[in-house]
C-alpha cells in the first residue's frame, strides 16, 4: 500500500510538472489577470495599466487589471499568494510589498508564497502640503510641527502601508509628532489633502504630481537621496535631514511555483516594454525612472526595505488593531 501511494504520488508529480511545462511553452493561451492590491488611481494602478496594455500587445492575450484594495495591500497580495501558479494570475505591486508584512501578521509568508519577476520602475515620494499651510520648505514644516505638537494631520494609504511608514520615518528623524489619518488608497488620501481635510501627505510622485503641478498642493521636497532628475528645483528631504532616503518602486510578482519559463518570458517581455520609447516618455512624464533587470534586483530591494520598515515599526511603536 505504501509503495503504491508513493508511486502514485511520484507519477502525479511528474504529470503535474509535465502539464506546467506544456503550459509554459504555449503561455499565454488565455487572458491573464493582473492583480493590483490597491484601489484605482494610485501609483501601482497607474503603472499597471500601460504595462498591461503593452503586455497584451506583445504576447497576444489580454492582461486585465483587477483592483483588489484594502488592508494596505494585504487583501490583493493574499489573492495572488494563494492563486494557482500557472501564469494566469500576476501582481503589479508597489513598495508596500515590503511595508505591509512588517506591520501585521499575514496568513501567509509573502516572501515564500510569491516570487519576483521584474522591477518596472522607481520614483521618490514627495512631501506635499495643502496650500493653506504656511510652509514652503521642509525646515518650515518641521518648525511648524514642533510649534504645534500633535496638531498637524497627515494622510496615508492605510495603517502600516508604505506611505504611513515613510511619514513615520520622517517624523522620527525630524523629532516631531503628528496625527495620522489612514485611507484605503493613495488616490483617496491625496484627495483628502487637496480638500484640506488633512494638512499633508508623503505620497508617491505618481500620485501627487498632477495635483502640485496644478497648484492644488504645494510640494516641499522629494525623498530620494538627492534631487530628482525631473524636478531639479525641488530639494531633497536629506538636505534638511541628512541620511533620509526612501523611494517607491513598482514590480511584477507571481505565485511561487509558476513555471520558470513563464517567469523568464514575462521578465524578458517587460524588459523589452521598458525600452519602448513611448513607455519611457510616459514614465518620465510621471517622474519615474525605468528599472528592469533580473528578478534578483527586485528581490534585493524588497528585502532591504522590509528590514528597514521592521525597524521603523519597532521604533515608532506602530500597532495594527
Amino acid at each position: 500500500m505504501y509503495r503504491r501511494s508513493a508511486c502514485d504520488f511520484v507519477v502525479g508529480a511528474v504529470a503535474l510538472l509535465a502539464a506546467f511545462g506544456a503550459q509554459a511553452q504555449t503561455w499565454p493561451a488565455k487572458a491573464v489577470r493582473v492583480v493590483v492590491p490597491f484601489a484605482p488611481g494610485g501609483g501601482a494602478d497607474l503603472t499597471a495599466r500601460p504595462v498591461s496594455q503593452k503586455l497584451s500587445e506583445h504576447l497576444g492575450q489580454q492582461f486585465v487589471v483587477d483592483n483588489r484594495g484594502g488592508a494596505a495591500g494585504a487583501i490583493g497580495m493574499e489573492i495572488v499568494a494563494k492563486s494557482l501558479p500557472d501564469g494566469y494570475t500576476i501582481m503589479v505591486m508597489s513598495s508596500s510589498f515590503s511595508a505591509t508584512p512588517a506591520t501585521r501578521k499575514l496568513p501567509f509568508d509573502l516572501f515564500t508564497a510569491t516570487v519576483p519577476v521584474v522591477e518596472i520602475g522607481h520614483t521618490p515620494s514627495v512631501v506635499v502640503v495643502h496650500p493653506s499651510l504656511p510652509v514652503h520648505t521642509t525646515r518650515e514644516l518641521i518648525d511648524l510641527a514642533r510649534a504645534r505638537p500633535g496638531q498637524l494631520i497627515f494622510a496615508s494609504t492605510g495603517v502600516g502601508g508604505a506611505t504611513h511608514l515613510v511619514t513615520e520615518l520622517f517624523a522620527s528623524m525630524a523629532k516631531i509628532k503628528m496625527i495620522h489619518v489612514p485611507y484605503k488608497s493613495t488616490g483617496l488620501a491625496t484627495v483628502e489633502v487637496v480638500a484640506g481635510h488633512c494638512q499633508l501627505i508623503v505620497g508617491s510622485l505618481l500620485g501627487t504630481v498632477a495635483h502640485f503641478r496644478a497648484g492644488k498642493l504645494r510640494a516641499l521636497a522629494v525623498t530620494s537621496a538627492q534631487r530628482w532628475h525631473s524636478l531639479p528645483k525641488l530639494p531633497a528631504v536629506a538636505e534638511t535631514l541628512p541620511g533620509f532616503e526612501t523611494v517607491v518602486w513598482y514590480g511584477v510578482w507571481v505565485p511561487r511555483g509558476t513555471p520558470q519559463p513563464i517567469v523568464e518570458r514575462l521578465n524578458a517581455t517587460v524588459n523589452r516594454i521598458l525600452e519602448d520609447g513611448n513607455i519611457k516618455k510616459w514614465l518620465e512624464a510621471q517622474g519615474m525612472a525605468a528599472s528592469g533587470g533580473a528578478p534578483s534586483r527586485l528581490e534585493e530591494r524588497a528585502r532591504k526595505d522590509y528590514e528597514r520598515w521592521v525597524r521603523v515599526v519597532k521604533d515608532s511603536n506602530i500597532r495594527i488593531e
